[in-house]
């Protein structure tokens, strides 16, 4: 027999090259997968842009055009997105008069439809004599990308129009000032200071920061020029009482993807940094107040959040050599075990821009429910400006609404305010729009400072009014008790909301709307007014006040949260 002698096959490289070649193979993979993952903004976007007035001209059509803006900066092929526009009115349990639809393929340089509407209350030929009644419209937005495949992908939009040929029938609403003194418990107590806050914005930490005449998006990770301290300074050149710079935690490693090459001790060393800085800006600058955190989570099929007062960083990549680029691991998607983090170290947050569906994924369910995310999470962004708006006039028109988002985590029992911010990755901070968080903190009369204990103390308390418009301030109370509140009642409940606007603007319409915090159902309107009295059945409630103002800017209430005895 024959044998054959095998040799054992040697590489024809000394051992050291052999580890570098197997590094590089590392990196590769780790690229590979990274660039198979959706980039971050990368989603559809879909607004509407709506007059609230008709023009001058056309005061009795009261016509106007509506566009239709959708966007998909997916990179790679162009989206099939349906689309359906409808008009529907007057009031909030109005019936719909027009329905527009259509199918457009969207990419990342998008697509805007062009809408008019005539002013009529019906799209037949035969009743086009017939006009639309005077009142506030519900326009609602829908559009689906890829609609019957797993990459599917929907938003929905909702914007108010006003019909006006008489005169106005704008409710009654009682000063805020007047409001505010009804409070018991105030005298000889510490008042409230309003805080106009943007607590949802970026720098080059992140995927942030780059001048208005280079700002086309998202940045590559750390190359823009302005960082945090720029980003201070100029919201408080800009007017604002506090912004936070929420970087993405999962950019740390200077990449959109996952950096093989990371070194943790850098990405670790730059968030404390973020957060030196931001107590260093604050220390010298008494009025304003700098909040460095993170944002944390990955948008496609999973949900951005903030966290506002995180110490330490938080991850789920890892580099070529298995080390942790954070400090603490956090596997990515992993919503209630970050909830259950976040109430550990008494860190709370906001949902960002949240989606009605496949978001916040708890046990399969969208926004689920947990007691330590009801516990962690104080805000719900309920608007937006645009991300990646390059203007620094307050003119921006590309806006989004997350009020049924925000209502669905209401329903499934978070105690979260509504809020209302930015999302700034170009260098105007606060100031593409009026829109403000703005925070009641308590306040003595001669103390002009501000705190961070202050702010993360009114926070907790969801002391909160998320407004379009920085000179407007709203107040909602229920027998005399403040918004975010949660209280026992028996009896009657007097439902009362408070209204001011330093600029002279005045309430078009006033909205109040009632749910059952973990009864996962709707949020309906229960009056049109500013005022109401109602005998609740027994157990728990929740109710909120949304205002509309005369140039159609919308200001929404915090709720409260009301247990009925019997």
């Amino acid at each position: 027999m024959v044998k054959t002698l095998r040799r054992r096959w040697r590489p024809p490289w000394p051992p050291w090259l052999a580890c570098a070649c197997a590094g590089l193979q590392l990196i590769a993979w780790s690229n590979t997968a990274a660039a198979q993952e959706p980039k971050e903004h990368s989603e559809l976007d879909a607004t509407v842009v709506a007059p609230f007035h008709a023009a001058a001209g056309a005061r009795t059509t009261q016509s106007r055009t509506f566009i239709v803006r959708l966007t998909y900066p997916d990179e790679g092929r162009p989206h099939a997105v349906r689309w359906t526009l409808t008009l529907s009115g007057p009031g909030p349990q109005g019936t719909v008069l027009r329905r527009w639809s259509g199918t457009e393929p969207v990419g990342a340089n998008g697509k805007s439809v062009n809408l008019p509407w005539d002013g009529r209350a019906d799209a037949d030929a035969r009743e086009r004599r017939v006009l639309a009644q005077d009142g506030l419209y519900q326009l609602r937005l829908l559009a689906v990308a890829d609609a019957g495949t797993p990459h599917e992908a929907q938003v929905e939009q909702q914007w108010h129009i006003q019909v006006q040929r008489g005169a106005s029938t704008a409710p009654r609403v009682s000063a805020f000032q007047a409001g505010l003194q009804q409070l018991p418990g105030l005298e000889g107590q510490p008042g409230y200071r309003i805080v106009y806050a943007n607590l949802h914005s970026q720098t080059r930490h992140s995927d942030g920061g780059a001048a208005l005449d280079a700002c086309h998006g998202a940045q590559d990770p750390q190359t823009a020029p302005y960082g945090p301290i720029d980003a201070y300074k100029y919201a408080q050149d800009h007017g604002l009482d506090a912004l936070l710079t929420s970087e993405h935690n999962h950019m740390y490693d200077g990449s959109d993807g996952t950096n093989a090459a990371a070194t943790p001790a850098e990405a670790i060393a730059l968030y404390q940094t973020g957060l030196a800085e931001a107590a260093a800006y604050s220390a010298a600058h008494p009025g304003f107040l700098a909040l460095y955190g993170m944002e944390w989570g990955v948008i496609n099929k999973g949900g951005h959040l903030n966290i506002f007062n995180g110490e330490q960083l938080l991850g789920w990549e890892k580099n070529a050599q298995g080390e942790l680029v954070a400090d603490i691991e956090t596997p990515k998607g992993d919503y209630a075990g970050l909830y259950s983090l976040m109430r550990e170290r008494g860190w709370i947050g906001q949902f960002n821009h949240p989606a009605y569906a496949g978001q916040f994924l708890v046990n399969g369910q969208p926004l689920g429910y947990t007691p330590d995310g009801d516990a962690a999470m104080v805000l719900c962004e309920v608007m937006n400006t645009s991300a990646f708006s390059t203007n620094d006039e307050e003119t921006e028109t590309r806006r989004s609404n997350y009020e049924a988002a925000c209502n669905r985590a209401l329903a499934a029992g978070y105690h979260v305010a509504f809020s209302s911010n930015q999302d700034n990755h170009c260098a105007n901070w606060g100031a593409s729009y009026g829109n403000r968080t703005a925070v009641l903190v308590t306040n003595k009369a001669a103390d002009t400072s501000l705190s961070r204990d202050s702010l993360l103390e009114a926070l907790r308390a969801r002391r909160v009014f998320a407004t379009m418009d920085k000179h407007a301030q709203l107040l909602f109370t229920a027998n005399g008790r403040l918004m975010g509140e949660r209280f026992d009642n028996r009896g009657p409940l007097h439902l009362a909301t408070s209204f001011s606007n330093s600029a002279g603007r005045q309430a078009a319409a006033v909205a109040i709307f009632h749910g059952v915090p973990g009864g996962n159902g709707s949020v309906t309107p229960i009056s049109d007014q500013a005022e109401l009295i109602v005998t609740p059945a027994p157990g728990p409630h929740f109710y909120y006040a949304r205002l509309t103002q005369d140039d159609g800017n919308i200001v929404w209430s915090a709720p409260l949260w009301v247990n009925q005895l019997p």
